[in-house]
């Protein structure tokens, strides 16, 4: 069994991993093996980074044949053991299922029941479009963020290189596997900044300003929109922008802004107990049975779902779910959802931060 061991000077990480818990308590983990299914290949090498004296630092295990797969492996939960928080990239897929399996095959007594685990690939999946990325390869996103490795080689390359290293210990093939390896642990620790776009839809924002603008729309038509202007918990590391539902996004560091139109126009709110009103054609809007029923009868109906309302001319706000209540709606099988921006709301910092993050969701919800 070989080991590497390195200390990573001058290095530090920008993204405020001790949310996770404390930094001596949280292990990177990254494995290489000759296939993707632990019965019919082998693991070869196993690498760790962790943090120790105010430094990274990174270890690795490579087993010089097949016959050191239980050694590395003991190697690793032995030193594994002083960690709580398991930090990978697809390792809920990969890593730790072929390890436990490995285990189960090779009768070790080892397991992952006492860790807590994120895994960087399933937290930043579902945004791989808001992102505009092909794809949500740890690759991918290391040159979204500028992130430069020093590795050439791609993991089904370094099958061909470890099965000529079993046959001939050369140091050109160790190096190779060792820096593969290495550069998946240090890329690991470089992107973790991209999880501030995980933090913008999970995480509370802060609402900094709120301004209502006319402009001319492509058309000449005088036009209103919302700018909310807002502070993310994480600062974004790279600018950003999407839209959807008319509503766009604008974000780069701690300063974002969303536009939202605002529609003037009458709107109906629907009374949910339609069979306590009546429904006044001449009127058209819907009275509460205990008024309404000193209206002629000739002049009432009773009240339907679909005509049960009262109208009203306003200022109102998108939202796509129930959001603010009451909501409005232009009619009664609209799927379209409106509140009303009142002189009020406009003073609730909190209202419009949560309205912030409820329009960023139905964006990312778009891609």
């Amino acid at each position: 069994m070989r080991i590497c061991k390195e200390t990573l000077e001058n290095f530090s990480i920008s993204y405020p991993l001790e949310r996770f818990g404390s930094l001596e308590q949280i292990l990177f983990l990254d494995i290489e093996t000759t296939g993707f299914t632990a019965r019919s290949s082998h693991l070869y090498l196993i690498g760790c980074a962790y943090y120790q004296e105010e430094k990274w630092h990174t270890i690795q295990w490579m087993a010089e044949n097949h016959d050191q797969e239980a050694q590395i492996l003991k190697a690793f939960f032995d030193f594994a053991g002083h960690y709580r928080c398991l930090i990978h990239f697809n390792g809920n897929n990969f890593d730790l299922p072929y390890i436990t399996q490995k285990c189960a095959q090779l009768s070790l007594p080892y397991d992952f029941h006492e860790y807590q685990g994120l895994d960087l690939y399933r937290r930043m999946a579902p945004y791989k479009y808001f992102l505009k990325l092909s794809n949500c390869k740890q690759k991918t996103l290391e040159q979204f963020l500028g992130v430069n490795r020093k590795d050439v080689f791609s993991g089904s390359e370094l099958i061909g290189i470890y099965q000529e290293y079993v046959k001939n210990l050369s140091e050109f093939s160790e190096k190779a596997l060792f820096l593969h390896n290495a550069d998946d642990l240090k890329g690991m620790l470089e992107t973790l900044p991209i999880l501030a776009y995980h933090d913008l839809f999970n995480r509370p924002v802060t609402a900094r300003k709120v301004q209502a603008n006319y402009y001319r729309d492509v058309n000449g038509k005088r036009r209103r929109e919302l700018l909310l202007f807002f502070r993310p918990e994480t600062p974004l590391p790279r600018p950003v922008s999407a839209g959807a539902g008319q509503c766009l996004f604008r974000g780069s560091g701690t300063d974002c802004s969303l536009k939202i139109p605002i529609y003037e126009e009458e709107l109906k709110y629907f009374y949910s107990n339609y069979h306590d009103y009546y429904y006044l054609p001449t009127e058209d809007v819907a009275l509460h049975k205990s008024v309404a029923g000193f209206v002629d009868k000739a002049y009432r109906l009773p009240a339907s779902a679909a005509n049960c309302y009262t109208r009203k001319t306003a200022s109102y706000l998108p939202q796509w779910d129930y959001l603010f209540t009451p909501f409005y709606k232009r009619d009664y099988k609209s799927q379209d959802l409106f509140f009303e921006l009142t002189d009020e709301l406009k003073k609730d910092r909190a209202a419009f931060a949560a309205y912030a993050s409820h329009i960023l969701n139905m964006i990312a919800a778009s891609y």
